[in-house]
């Protein structure tokens, strides 16, 4: 039996075609083909439509701050990074949980939603948890490790340990992110449950000889994708490039993404003398992806771990790499092991180490076989573990479990 399911989340496409990472849309939709009524309350931006359907879902975009263009603290990074960024990021968060609080009740009432899904512990659970304590509302949390890792206010910590203690069931990207929730609180209902992978638009079917033909690319494409922000590790990327083109002069490595590192990374990259060596793409279409991913030779994502806690909770670049039939190296940190199993499925490196790195890279373009072996390792193994049907066929067997604990 169907359940009328409310969608709470603060990271969700605001158009057609956007660059936001749209992983909440991809399983609520899912979610809906399965026989749920699925509607996702989410922060309205700039341009971006107050209502509309989506696929299967009704989608309603409340507005927080006014006038809308003013609205700074979502999207364009997440809220966590907008609020250090900005001070005026800073004043809105207490508009935004009070708009998301109202705007909650109205839709529950008006769709008569039955079950709240809530994305991230902050702020969506612990409004989950209020609604649940005045009206009995079942809920599960979802975290995706941005809420937790960075995490160390005692009054927010409280408050996700309220939040995590009151939900019916929590879900974790990753068994990384699923043992720092557990070291906040020790609850049983508790599962691995990643994000997926659309193994229909990444393939290596999608390979595109005319992006190398676009960016002048002769030699060997490395390839780079995700914001650029302190923890995925960037600079460390492009200080193993001179060692990587003393054995393949020709090769080049692509960014794809932007951010508040975009100028540190510019300078580096000029400081080293591998301007003719790095392109910086900046943001391309979620729909446009899958071609560069296909397209490359090999895909690095030296993700670290900040000094304030903040690393990389999957990995969802990982996958889809992998779906296109490309090799990954990765950092040793975070939820990437969950994806990379170091020389079966890709490489595993320690983080902050560009040497490791570039000898990673250099191993994987100079041995053919051992690249061609974990690709294939890899690609079962998302198949098998992060196909966007199988995880919603999990989140499905749980909703519909959600009551009868």
């Amino acid at each position: 039996m169907g359940r009328k399911i409310l969608v709470t989340a603060t990271t969700f496409p605001r158009w057609k075609d956007d660059t936001e990472p749209g992983f909440v849309f991809y399983l609520s939709n899912l979610l809906s083909k399965k026989g749920h009524k699925v509607t996702a309350l989410v922060p309205h931006h700039f341009n971006a439509k107050r209502y509309e359907l989506m696929g299967n879902i009704k989608v309603y975009r409340f507005p927080y701050f006014y006038p809308y263009k003013l609205q700074k603290l979502c999207y364009d990074g997440g809220i966590l990074e907008n609020m250090k960024k900005s001070i005026f990021a800073k004043i809105q968060a207490p508009f935004l949980f009070l708009a998301e609080l109202i705007n909650m009740k109205k839709i529950i009432q008006k769709e008569k939603i039955d079950l709240i899904h809530a994305h991230w512990i902050l702020p969506q659970g612990v409004l989950a948890a209020l609604f649940k304590k005045i009206f009995n509302m079942p809920y599960i949390i979802t975290v995706h490790a941005g809420d937790i890792f960075p995490i160390k206010s005692p009054f927010f910590r409280y408050l996700s340990k309220m939040a995590l203690q009151n939900c019916d069931y929590c879900t974790a990207n990753s068994s990384y992110t699923k043992n720092a929730v557990l070291n906040i609180v020790q609850i049983d209902k508790i599962k691995v449950i990643p994000m997926g992978v659309d193994l229909g638009l990444f393939s290596k079917n999608k390979k595109n000889n005319a992006i190398r033909k676009k960016f002048k690319i002769k030699g060997k494409l490395i390839l780079s994708v995700g914001r650029l922000a302190e923890k995925k590790g960037i600079k460390y990327l492009i200080k193993a490039m001179p060692d990587v083109l003393k054995k393949f002069p020709d090769a080049k490595l692509m960014i794809v993404g932007d951010g508040p590192e975009k100028e540190n990374i510019t300078r580096l990259i000029s400081e080293l003398r591998v301007s003719k060596n790095v392109i910086l793409a900046g943001k391309i279409r979620n729909r446009e992806l899958p071609a560069y991913y296909a397209t490359a030779d090999v895909f690095a994502g030296p993700s670290i771990i900040t000094k304030k806690g903040d690393t990389e909770g999957l990995g969802v670049v990982f996958l889809e790499a992998l779906a296109s039939g490309t090799c990954v190296i990765g950092s040793n940190v975070g939820g990437i092991p969950d994806i990379i199993k170091n020389r079966k499925t890709g490489l595993l490196v320690p983080q902050k180490n560009s040497i490791e790195l570039g000898n990673a890279i250099i191993e994987v373009l100079t041995n053919k076989t051992l690249r061609d072996q974990m690709i294939e390792n890899g690609n079962r193994h998302i198949k098998k573990n992060f196909s966007w049907n199988n995880v919603a066929e999990k989140f499905d067997n749980l909703i519909e479990k959600i009551g009868q604990f």
